[in-house]
């Protein structure tokens, strides 16, 4: 048993069943299935419950890019567009915002965590040792906690800012900057064009501020197909946006109100913020790996039930892991690892750890979805082409124009999109879908659920699509496919 003393100098027993560090969506969930199987939980927090997605992330930046969305919707419905002309109201914009992100208070987390009986304890959760844990509060006491049978590393990752000369004092944005600001800045530099940079340079510049996305590589959105990218750059550059490829930012410095951003060919940009966007790192530089025999600071490697590689007892769910850094991916594996931590408590001799089995996050390997709120939408589930061959799939591409697809028309006039489905010819599944157009992000469930099926192709032509909605692309994908 293992005890901790107050402030009163009273002891009390800190024992649990699983204890979780991080109380983001992610920590959440393994203390509900972990309390849904009979077992006792307590999780850490050191920020706010609710984690990065409430507060810095999806939330936020979602009620940021709605309005800009529907505006930008209306605006292409006949009879309504003259409604929409003027200027986004940003105070209202961002007031909205706020709202959603519960005004960066976590009473309403709290309650929720207290409704299914699980413990918090707020401070720095560190690893003590084989199911250990202590928590550092603010006032510096020290909390001890002992797990019978797992700890569950939750603690998400971290934004990075590149190691360039002046950035540091340049008191750059990252994401959370980005969705949290309380003001628009009248330029702003955005450098990355993947997701949390092309939906910052879609917000800021539909709410007034001049904005340049600067990006290293050749395209944007690199993970998605090349055609998402270039459709959503050329939406930027409609709307007022400068879109710089193949570009590499070599320093940063900040004189007053103004950050300037030097380029490798010795390109000047003058900015009022600077938005990096550039990467991801985990949280578990201060985590107590090295008590436990693991690398302070790096991402932790697991099987597909979330067990650390080589324990018995750690888990480690969510973005710490690098499997799939998305929120809804987290809770999938939040979901298998608390099954998983019940399954070993109960000494179930053989857990369901084989492809789709109720221990494995298979999920992560195949059939991951993603949507980019920006305008127009891009949506993915499974495989892109280029994943697919390198896999050593033998594949075909169908691909086919959405603005060809009756629904769209309907749905916005001059309507732009295009759609993908990656089929395996060996085993006639679909492995991957990509739709990129307004409205597209509600029909990639329907890919998901194709590919986590393995629906075969001659299934699927009886799955009949609603007419007229944007969801016959499915048709016309199967008719081009079928010849």
């Amino acid at each position: 048993m293992t005890q901790s003393t107050d402030a009163t100098g009273e002891t009390a027993d800190n024992t649990y069943d699983v204890v979780v560090i991080g109380a983001g969506p992610v920590g959440e969930n393994v203390a509900d299935r972990a309390r849904a199987a009979g077992l006792s939980a307590a999780i850490v927090e050191s920020e706010l419950v609710g984690g990065e997605c409430s507060y810095w992330a999806c939330m936020p930046s979602k009620a940021l890019l709605r309005p800009v969305v529907a505006r930008a919707d209306a605006r292409r419905v006949p009879g309504l567009r003259h409604l929409v002309e003027g200027a986004l109201d940003a105070s209202a914009v961002l007031a909205h915002r706020d709202e959603y992100a519960s005004h960066w208070k976590d009473d309403g987390q709290v309650g929720w965590l207290d409704s299914i009986g699980v413990d918090l304890f707020r401070g720095h959760g560190r690893l003590a040792g084989t199911r250990r844990v202590t928590v550092t509060a603010a006032d510096g006491t020290v909390t001890e906690l002992a797990a019978r049978h797992a700890v569950a590393v939750c603690t998400g990752s971290r934004a990075v800012v590149p190691d360039l000369p002046g950035a540091a004092d340049a008191k750059p944005w990252t994401s959370r900057e980005a969705t949290g600001a309380d003001h628009v800045p009248g330029r702003l530099v955005v450098v990355g064009g993947g997701v949390v940079g092309v939906e910052m340079a879609t917000v800021w510049q539909a709410l007034g501020s001049r904005v340049t996305l600067l990006v290293r590589g050749g395209g944007l959105l690199p993970k998605m197909e090349p055609f998402a990218g270039e459709l959503v750059a050329d939406a930027l550059r409609e709307a007022g946006a400068e879109v710089r490829t193949d570009t590499s930012v070599k320093a940063v410095r900040r004189d007053g109100a103004t950050v300037t951003v030097e380029l490798d060919g010795g390109d000047l940009i003058e900015a009022d913020e600077v938005l990096f966007a550039t990467g991801r790192a985990p949280r578990t530089d201060d985590l107590g790996l090295d008590t436990v025999g693991l690398e302070p600071g790096a991402w932790l490697s697991v099987d597909d039930s979330c067990q650390v590689a080589g324990s018995d007892w750690l888990y480690a769910v969510g973005d710490v892991n690098h499997r799939a850094l998305l929120t809804h991916q987290g809770k999938y594996q939040a979901r298998i690892a608390g099954a998983a931590i019940a399954a070993r408590a109960r000494r179930v001799p053989i857990l369901e750890t084989d492809r789709w089995g109720a221990h494995s996050a298979t999920a992560d390997h195949d059939a991951v979805p993603q949507v980019v709120f920006t305008d127009p939408e891009a949506a993915s589930a499974g495989l892109t082409l280029a994943a697919a061959e390198e896999a050593g799939h033998r594949v075909r591409a169908v691909d086919y124009d959405l603005a060809s697809v009756a629904g769209s028309g309907l749905y916005a006039d001059g309507y732009r999109g295009r759609a993908r489905m990656v089929v395996d010819l060996d085993r006639e599944v679909v492995l991957g879908v990509t739709f990129v157009g307004p409205g597209v992000g509600e029909l990639i469930h329907s890919a998901t659920v194709a590919i986590a099926g393995e629906v075969p192709v001659d299934r699927l032509w009886h799955a009949v699509p609603a007419y007229p909605t944007i969801s016959e692309v499915w048709l016309r994908l199967l008719e081009t496919y079928r010849g």
